[in-house]
């Protein structure tokens, strides 16, 4: 096959239409907001759309019985789904009928924080928020208007802030998750992981996981593909201070001390060069620096890594030639929550390092070259153009931030430098448990004179704002367009299937109004979101309805692995694979990473680790009572010879103090030996002390709340919050 530029398939513009599934059908769409047909038809209807319980953004197809709700699917003809679900998203449509949702517009009448309402229309909140965005933007200027948002749910809000004249927006899913791992990667491959991550496990020969719960962490392809690749016989090796569900599945298993990642990646490279186990012609071909990231190499042999991982030398050399025995369809997991001890950029450019010298990067069984179908823009006006910088990273204070970093702006804040910001608008993320140190959240709320927040669930962030905006569930709304680059090009819809039960509104006409209060009408020229999606559908040589009814539509398979004719191309300033990263070196950083001895527990006190469930998402389904049934409250791993030592039993209440003399709510011990006796464990996202969140309120323990310590990366910026630690409090 002749050779294919990665880049020319990142503009395929046409669709094999063909290939789309036609069994799903979608009722007349008729009147209101989202043009729902408000006839209840007898028999079985079933409406396509996409899933917002995480990012992944699943097809499903959504069933109504007689008129009513009553289950979501996978959608056969969705490349992520594959036509199932995971429990969060079956679960979904407890998202409808949660009894503590939002129902209508709320303004504060007390004190930030003391959740006291008053309900208003829609009228009123709009044009309270664009009075008050108005008299910031005469006084301080439209830039001192921040945005944090999750999802894809966000783009029309930005829209309109951008047309506004704001120029600071932030995700937490990068400083706060996935933005060390992108990172180390940009820095040896010249490119990021991407979302969906572009590893190809159902490929792999050999599959490493450093601290990636799979089958905990239910990203829906990911573990499917896990799961085949277990039954085609791979090998697992799992590093991970917990035995979790995908430890269970590994040939391997290294229970490493925590924070001694780094050093165990030395270790199996180490053995990997020394013994010439690595991919000679990959390395040799597109390697840039390879000799002297080989020299420094040379002191880190097993026995090294023992003293510091507490992993065997003969573990560390056997599972490194497993890895070799398997290249180049060894994949060493890039993880997703990488902000671990605030060296997380160089920890994940060791991972992808290591990947580099097995030949996995544009390998089948390693890492693809993703494509995605691309539809022109919407032909809206130029936004205005501000004289000022964002002020996340002044001075390019972390050089190798790739995003906005949502603690930088949260500093700018509280600090008002480089200039003050006075208004936050938050759209779908829980800032109280998704940053680290409440505390200075809440410091940098005081000082604002706007905040908004835009959420499906009184959340503890809605709770400080002085706007609350109610939207509709996913299953009650449009939303932009899915067109994420996976390993074939395709397109998808999210459509409303059922009514809002309140005064919820969508989030395109909460963004459309409020541009209309701000005297910026001219840039919603489309008069309901069809218009808009339909716009952009016949700009590629498609159509709203045919995607309306068919949910998804696929293009052709593009090639994917080097060895499909995709044409090596590395966007590093050698451009070839930096072994040894002179861009690191000039700016005062390791060119390879070295290991750092992390901070060590005070005596009685364990290290604070968290991670996910598989029927839950961050901290934004606990009041959905059908994932509630299955997981109600989290509970605090234990390691039976420490649980000996306090006197613990299985079920028993305790409350966690960490550090700082910050104590969480009561929480069950779990007595295991699936976990060192250095740590403890919990599950993010619980301990709510929203009082509007009836159902969740208490239950649990929230990890987030404990997390008063942060270490910053240097390199961009990431929060590494697995610093903290805790002692246990027993309950009277």
């Amino acid at each position: 096959m002749n050779s294919i530029s990665r880049r020319k398939f990142l503009k395929i513009t046409g669709f094999s239409v063909g290939a789309a599934a036609a069994a799903t059908a979608l009722s007349p769409m008729i009147k209101g907001a989202n043009r729902i047909n408000k006839e209840k038809v007898k028999g079985i209807q079933k409406i396509p759309t996409y899933c917002d319980i995480c990012f992944w953004k699943c097809g499903t197809v959504a069933y109504l019985k007689d008129g009513e709700l009553w289950k979501v699917e996978g959608h056969p003809n969705d490349p992520l789904s594959k036509g199932r679900l995971c429990p969060r998203g079956t679960g979904g449509i407890g998202a409808v009928s949660d009894p503590d949702r939002l129902r209508s517009p709320l303004i504060r009448t007390r004190e930030r924080g003391e959740e006291v309402w008053k309900e208003v229309t829609w009228d009123e909140a709009l044009g309270y928020i664009a009075d008050k965005m108005q008299k910031i933007k005469t006084q301080y200027g439209p830039e001192s208007v921040a945005s944090f948002s999750h999802g894809i749910g966000g783009n029309f809000l930005k829209h309109t802030l951008k047309a506004y004249g704001a120029i600071n927006f932030a995700a937490p899913s990068f400083a706060q998750c996935r933005g060390p791992r992108d990172v180390g990667f940009e820095l040896t491959f010249g490119e990021a992981i991407g979302s969906p991550e572009r590893t190809d496990i159902e490929n792999a020969k050999c599959l490493v996981l450093i601290g990636s719960h799979l089958g905990e962490n239910m990203h829906n392809t990911q573990v499917q593909e896990f799961a085949n690749a277990v039954q085609n016989d791979a090998s697992v090796i799992v590093v991970d201070p917990r035995f979790s569900v995908a430890a269970s599945k590994a040939k391997y298993y290294l229970p490493i001390k925590p924070g001694t990642d780094i050093a165990l990646l030395l270790a199996w490279m180490n053995v990997i060069v020394s013994e010439k186990l690595y991919d000679v012609d990959y390395v040799s071909k597109y390697g840039f620096g390879f000799e002297q990231f080989a020299a420094e190499l040379s002191a880190y042999t097993p026995e090294w890594a023992y003293t510091e991982t507490g992993i065997e030398p003969e573990l560390i050399r056997a599972s490194a030639r497993e890895m070799a025995m398997h290249k180049p369809a060894t994949l060493v997991h890039p993880g997703r929550h990488a902000t671990w001890y605030g060296d997380d950029a160089q920890r994940s450019r060791a991972i992808a390092l290591l990947n580099a010298l097995l030949g996995s990067w544009g390998r089948k069984g390693g890492f693809f070259y993703p494509a995605s179908y691309s539809l022109p823009g919407y032909p809206y006006p130029a936004y205005p153009t501000s004289t000022k910088e964002k002020l996340d990273n002044p001075g390019k204070k972390y050089p190798f931030a790739s995003e906005e970093i949502t603690t930088g702006i949260r500093e700018a804040t509280i600090t008002e430098q480089p200039y003050p910001i006075k208004g936050w608008f938050i759209y779908a993320t829980n800032l109280i448990h998704a940053l680290p140190n409440q505390e200075e959240t809440i410091k940098a709320i005081q000082n604002l004179d706007l905040m908004v927040v835009v959420d499906v669930i009184p959340s503890e962030i809605a709770g400080w704002a002085d706007v609350v905006l109610p939207e509709s569930v996913y299953l009650e709304r449009y939303d932009d367009l899915h067109m994420s680059a996976f390993k074939e090009t395709f397109i998808g819809i999210r459509q409303p299937v059922v009514e809002s039960p309140a005064d919820q509104k969508p989030n395109w006409w909460i963004a459309k109004k409020l541009a209309e209060k701000l005297g910026l009408g001219n840039y919603y020229p489309w008069n309901h979101v069809e218009d808009y999606l339909d716009h952009r559908l016949k700009a590629g040589g498609l159509s709203l309805e045919q995607l309306k009814k068919e949910g998804i539509i696929r293009g052709p398979k593009p090639p994917i692995y080097f060895e499909d004719g995709i044409v090596p191309e590395f966007p590093t300033p050698s451009g070839k694979i930096e072994f040894y990263s002179l861009q690191l070196q000039e700016a005062g950083f390791d060119p390879v990473p070295k290991f750092k001895r992390p901070e060590q527990a005070p005596s009685g006190y364990y290290r604070l680790l968290f991670g996910r469930a598989p029927v839950h998402s961050f901290s934004r389904t606990q009041s959905n009572r059908i994932l509630m049934d299955m997981m109600e409250e989290n509970e605090v791993w234990v390691n039976q010879d420490v649980a000996e030592k306090w006197g613990l039993k299985n079920a028993q209440h305790v409350r966690l103090k960490n550090q700082d003399g910050v104590v969480s709510n009561k929480i069950k011990v779990k007595v295991t030996e699936r976990i060192r006796t250095d740590c403890v464990y919990m599950v993010h996202g619980f301990g709510h002390n929203s009082k509007m969140l009836k159902g969740a309120f208490g239950k649990g323990a929230s990890d987030a709340g404990l997390v008063t310590k942060y270490a910053t990366d240097p390199l961009m910026g990431g929060t590494g919050m697995n610093v903290n630690f805790v002692t246990f409090e027993m309950e009277a």
